[in-house]
């Protein structure tokens, strides 16, 4: 059935503590550049490139919309990557607020951690605000100008997502006409979301998209979300959790802990969300995104269980001869692909059970929620890099 969107953060906001803290930059301090992950040697591939950003105001009015984004962000990945062949998608967070508040942007640079930045996006919360204008143009700047956007062959989109129209009044700012040039430079491609129907706001949010060669959309207030939940999501919460137990997380303590975090956060989410993360884990073939899985590692080539040191191997292997270890190993692959193949079977169904309660939406004239606008709007875009969607 379908029902509202309910909130996404009881559960996960115990995990909160998982999630790094994005950047943070305030007026009178200078930031250093977001941390980033050591490097991983990955395979060559020549799949299509798709970098998403959503700049995402956080003030207080926009509670609903954020986290109707917590509850569809692995809905929203799912209608990103169901082109053919399965492209390689990199998704970035820019929130931000306004000066005086407790901070004016958090950053979360382009990654395809999936996971990461599921967990990021639960640490966003609705504050601060008041007077009308925000921090819009110092957001889009950093949108722009500090993400690591991929090159002239990926579609590279930025989703400017708020309510209220930018201070204009900063002087050491740089106003948004200066930074869609670099956009277009860039070949960034700007959408805007209007939220709400602040009148002073949609004049420049038309502006903004047609300066930025994109698409501008108005919607509800809360981003009018809607949750489908099917009959099918019981049981795949179930392999959820068996698939959970095939995990073999390895490396330092750190990373091996955020790998098991990440499967928390999962276990925790409401069904919903935990079968579109199924879906787009069975998608890239994944259990966990973001590597530190030795079961997924050794088989992508991106690790060698030779060559780990005895402190980054799974306590399970620790103390076993090479034999056991790699019978060990061999033992959670079979169990995996098993339990996968099940839940391949199922997330189709799933998804046919949600194509059509959506159409359904769509013909009561509810087709213009946030989710529904971006995809929409990603998959007309793609054409520009020849990136094809089916249509379901």
């Amino acid at each position: 059935m379908r029902t509202p969107l309910r909130s996404a953060g009881f559960l996960a906001a115990l995990l909160l503590a998982a999630s790094a803290p994005g950047e943070e930059r305030k007026p009178a301090a200078t930031t250093s550049a977001a941390a980033k992950p050591a490097a991983r040697p990955v395979a060559a591939d020549s799949r299509p490139r798709i970098d998403v950003v959503f700049v995402l105001d956080t003030t207080g009015s926009m509670g609903g919309l954020i986290e109707g984004a917590k509850a569809k962000i692995w809905s929203i990945a799912n209608q990103m990557i169901s082109a053919r062949p399965t492209p390689r998608l990199r998704i970035g967070l820019v929130g931000y607020r306004d000066r005086g508040d407790e901070y004016v942007t958090r950053r979360w640079d382009l990654s395809d951690d999936i996971d990461a930045i599921y967990g990021h996006l639960q640490a966003f919360q609705a504050g601060g605000g008041g007077d009308t204008p925000e921090s819009v143009n110092q957001a889009l700047h950093e949108a722009v100008h500090q993400m690591s956007w991929g090159g002239r062959d990926a579609l590279k989109i930025v989703f400017l997502v708020g309510d209220a129209p930018p201070h204009m009044d900063y002087p050491d700012d740089v106003k948004y006409p200066v930074t869609l040039q670099a956009a277009m430079r860039k070949d960034l491609i700007v959408n805007t979301v209007q939220c709400g129907g602040i009148p002073a706001t949609t004049p420049v949010w038309k502006e903004i998209a047609s300066l930025g060669e994109g698409k501008f959309a108005a919607i509800g207030q809360t981003g009018d979300m809607q949750v489908v939940e099917t009959p099918m999501d019981a049981e795949l919460a179930r392999l959820n959790r068996e698939l959970g137990t095939t995990l073999v997380a390895y490396g330092s303590a750190e990373t091996r802990g955020a790998v098991m975090a990440k499967q928390a956060r999962a276990e925790a989410a409401a069904p919903a969300a935990a079968a579109d993360r199924l879906a787009y884990n069975a998608a890239t073939a994944k259990v966990v995104q973001g590597g530190g899985d030795l079961v997924d590692d050794l088989k992508d080539g991106r690790a060698k269980l030779s060559e780990l040191k005895a402190e980054e191997l799974p306590v399970e292997l620790r103390g076993k001869t090479a034999e056991e270890q790699k019978a060990y190993l061999a033992r959670q692959e079979k169990k995996r692909t098993q339990l996968q193949a099940q839940v391949a079977e199922l997330v189709k169904k799933r998804q046919a059970y949600v194509d059509a309660e959506m159409k359904k939406a769509a013909a009561e004239g509810k087709g213009s929620a946030f989710d529904a606008e971006v995809a929409r709007t990603l998959k007309e875009q793609a054409k520009r890099k020849k990136i094809a969607f089916e249509t379901p």
